[in-house]
């Protein structure tokens, strides 16, 4: 039974280990358009792969995903964190869970994970063509006839679409799905940073906070808490990655922003901000008002605030009239930001894929196309960061070559 895999990333290499693993009968031939398997795999984490997340809780786990949730739930059950860090020990490659609960190889190398699944391939036959391009994939009598850029083809009894997202030169997944039957659902870049039309951002560039409030207003209303920092060109951070990743469907464009506000203080209220704001004042009448906000915030934030609301730095703070406390106030519970355009991150991710309504759940096969089966970003799954789309990558991996050994 031959079986062939288009992508060798996180969800393709998974899914060799696990037919390898359940049927060593099986001939596993993975078609990869790189010169090595797991090359986004080894530049996640910046460079030491987020291999899963700590957090125990499901429930809590399944909130990281703003689309799939539910589609994934069965996956991730049959082969949740806990069994994917116990995969990897098993397979000589010692995990750690740091303080945010992000798990790495304790080598902090992404090398060590891909080079477990180049010691299975090994040791089972694996046939890798590395610089390969699935160009066509045709299905007749039961098989698949794939066609290669190179001019040859190769014919499988199941075929595996894993070819991840639109994130290299090459990814034409979403094409082989289609011309097999299959509906791409509406895709758009994740886990973003945000470039903003104001350019007083540079000056803060570097600065961050632990936890704000993001909000943004568009078609609907997205909001996240979390931590962030400010660039030469906007912000960025995880509360930023998932606020694009919750609204990555909107239209973004410089005639068409977005507008963003951040809460910087989101434990008090805006009406006991103003009032600590003119406690400071009434015990600090002789200091500018520039430094009775740093005592609030970071001083080239307090700065910002002040350029907005049009307080001189030299302002004695017991001449600020109210009305500028209140806008002061105002606009630390609701800095303003234009959204202009995005920035991809190391760990981009894409919005969208195969549409989850033509795949089972509990086997990643397609209700289309017998034979086929699906498998990490290929399909209508993201999630934010932390380790999660990793393990949708793990468990749609392996749950997809459990089934198609299964199959055989």
């Amino acid at each position: 039974m031959k079986i062939v895999i288009i992508g060798g990333g996180a969800a393709g290499m998974m899914a060799a280990a696990a037919i390898s693993e359940n049927n060593s009968s099986a001939e596993v031939t993975i078609i990869e358009q790189n010169s090595v398997l797991g090359k986004k795999v080894r530049l996640t984490g910046g460079g030491r792969c987020n291999v899963t997340t700590g957090i125990e809780s499901m429930a809590e786990i399944l909130k990281r995903y703003p689309r799939g949730r539910n589609f994934i739930r069965y996956a991730l059950y049959e082969f949740p964190p806990a069994k994917v860090m116990e995969w990897f020990e098993g397979h000589g490659v010692p995990l750690k869970t740091e303080a945010d609960l992000r798990v790495f190889p304790k080598s902090d190398k992404s090398d060590d994970i891909v080079a477990a699944f180049e010691r299975i391939c090994e040791s089972s036959d694996v046939k890798i063509l590395f610089k390969t391009v699935a160009v066509k994939a045709e299905y007749n009598n039961g098989r698949f006839n794939i066609h290669l850029n190179n001019g040859l083809s190769v014919m499988a009894d199941s075929l595996l679409i894993s070819t991840g997202g639109r994130t290299g030169a090459i990814h034409n997944g979403y094409e082989l799905a289609k011309s097999l039957g299959h509906t791409i659902t509406e895709l758009a870049p994740s886990l973003c940073a945000f470039v903003t039309k104001e350019t007083w951002v540079k000056e803060l560039s570097g600065v961050s906070f632990k936890k704000a409030n993001l909000k943004i207003t568009a078609s609907e209303e997205y909001k996240f808490t979390g931590p962030f920092v400010f660039t030469h060109r906007g912000i960025t951070g995880p509360a930023v990655f998932a606020l694009s990743a919750l609204s990555a469907h909107e239209k973004l464009s410089a005639d068409k922003p977005l507008d963003l506000y951040i809460d910087l203080m989101p434990e008090t209220n805006e009406e006991l901000l103003l009032q600590k704001i003119q406690n400071l004042i009434s015990e600090n009448r002789k200091k500018t008002f520039l430094n009775i906000l740093s005592l609030l915030i970071p001083k080239s934030v307090a700065e910002t605030v002040c350029l907005n609301i049009g307080i001189s730095d030299s302002k004695i703070s017991a001449e600020v009239p109210k009305k500028d406390l209140i806008k002061t106030a105002h606009f630390i519970k609701a800095m303003p930001l234009t959204v202009i355009g995005m920035t991809a991150g190391e760990e981009f991710v894409t919005a969208g894929g195969v549409s989850l309504s033509e795949v089972d759940s509990k086997t990643m096969q397609s209700k289309i196309c017998p034979g086929l089966f699906f498998a990490g970003e290929a399909l209508d799954i993201d999630a934010f960061t932390g380790g999660f789309n990793l393990q949708a990558a793990w468990a749609t991996g392996r749950l997809a070559g459990i089934s198609i050994s299964k199959a055989i």
